[in-house]
């Protein structure tokens, strides 16, 4: 009786102390997983999602950052560019149906049907997060839509040492090229952007395009757009020796610009005398955005002082002035300012050896003669703007 008593006590005492093991061990394991939690080291907990929830249009087309596309790295890359470039090289017919659907935008249509539903959280597209450290890929707020070999690319580089600046590399070309591929082909295109940051692009055809105000409006009304442009006669040379560069048959600078030179008809068809008349495309723009969406950008400025007119452009974007005088240095080699060497750099920052080029010779009298068709234009793009830009 005695021995069974103490072999229940015994086997009793042994139960509770294997319990206390347990739960030892049960609590080691409990506070080891909060404190890797805490740490950020582990995945969050899956949410149960009911098989029937999906999100509103409005909220995936938010929560799409770019689930095809890796982290942005710095645009101005070779890598980076050459990606970009695929994407433009893209036709149509290749893209699958989801990437032709445009995307809700400001005063526009209803919201298109989704492709499939998205069974997911708000912040999770196809089991990526693209709401994250690295920021969410955004339509550009700003815009330059011009000129071409007015100032764009010299702009755009100076503008993108400023922190709260991320632009796109290569030019997009899509509200004039591309814009069949929709909204969410050319939001993709976009790097990342953190808060307080904003997104831009360049591609300076989009002046001289009929179509694009109307389509950048539908995009959003309140993007600000920049035009950099420069005397309408210099620039007409620049495009000419740019164009000669990569076609040396080309007829003479004279035989492209004249219809007819001993009666002084000028062949406004020729792109690089038509996109110098400024006032007939700003009429373009500004059936769609009023004067105060526009900053016109002087292209000879932006030469003779950088940090002044950079200084106009931050203010216009609503930027702290960050940039200034200490980031340039004049290059008496190229004739334009460069910026100097970047922190941890051993060299300083110039466009590259297709900017600077030297003009070939054109005879006075048909440079005369272009500057007095362009005159009576250039007077009124000064009353459009309220600016004179002094091209004579």
């Amino acid at each position: 009786m005695g021995c069974s008593i103490w072999r229940i006590r015994h086997n009793f005492g042994h139960l509770k102390a294997q319990s206390k093991v347990s739960f030892f061990f049960t609590m080691i394991i409990i506070f080891t997983y909060l404190f890797y939690c805490l740490t950020g080291i582990c995945d969050p907990l899956p949410r149960l999602v009911n098989e029937h929830q999906t999100l509103t249009s409005a909220n995936k087309y938010n929560a799409l950052g770019s689930f095809r596309d890796r982290l942005d790295f710095p645009t101005s890359s070779p890598q980076h560019q050459s990606s970009a470039q695929s994407h433009q090289n893209q036709t149509s017919a290749e893209l699958p149906e989801e990437k032709k659907r445009t995307v809700p935008y400001e005063g526009g249509k209803a919201l298109p049907p989704m492709p499939h539903a998205v069974k997911a959280r708000e912040d999770v597209v196809d089991g990526i997060s693209v709401f994250n450290n690295f920021g969410t890929k955004k339509f550009p707020q700003a815009i330059i839509i011009g000129v071409k070999k007015g100032g764009t690319r010299a702009l755009l580089e100076f503008l993108r040492i400023h922190p709260d600046v991320r632009a796109v590399g290569t030019e997009p070309h899509f509200f004039d090229r591309f814009y069949e591929r929709g909204l969410e082909w050319y939001r993709n295109l976009m790097p990342r952007t953190l808060d307080g940051q904003i997104t831009m692009e360049k591609t300076p055809s989009y002046f001289v395009t009929k179509e694009a105000p109307g389509r950048v409006f539908t995009m959003s009304r309140s993007t600000k757009l920049i035009v950099v442009v420069r005397d309408p006669v210099t620039r007409a040379v620049s495009d000419y020796t740019q164009t000669l560069s990569k076609n040396p048959g080309l007829p003479t600078f004279q035989d492209l610009a004249f219809k007819n030179f001993s009666r002084g008809l000028i062949d406004t068809s020729w792109s690089a005398v038509r996109i110098g008349i400024y006032a007939k495309h700003l009429e373009n723009w500004l059936q769609y955005f009023p004067l105060s969406s526009l900053l016109f950008v002087s292209g000879e400025r932006l030469v003779t002082d950088p940090a002044g007119e950079i200084g106009r452009v931050q203010d216009f974007l609503d930027l702290k002035r960050v940039i200034s005088d200490k980031h340039f240095y004049f290059n008496q080699t190229k004739g334009f300012p460069c910026l100097k060497k970047p922190e941890g750099s051993s060299h300083p920052r110039c466009l590259g050896k297709s900017k600077g080029r030297p003009h070939p010779h054109i005879p006075g009298e048909v440079l005369l003669r272009l500057r007095d068709f362009y005159r009576p234009f250039n007077l009124k793009f000064y009353q459009m703007t309220g600016q004179d830009f002094g091209w004579g």
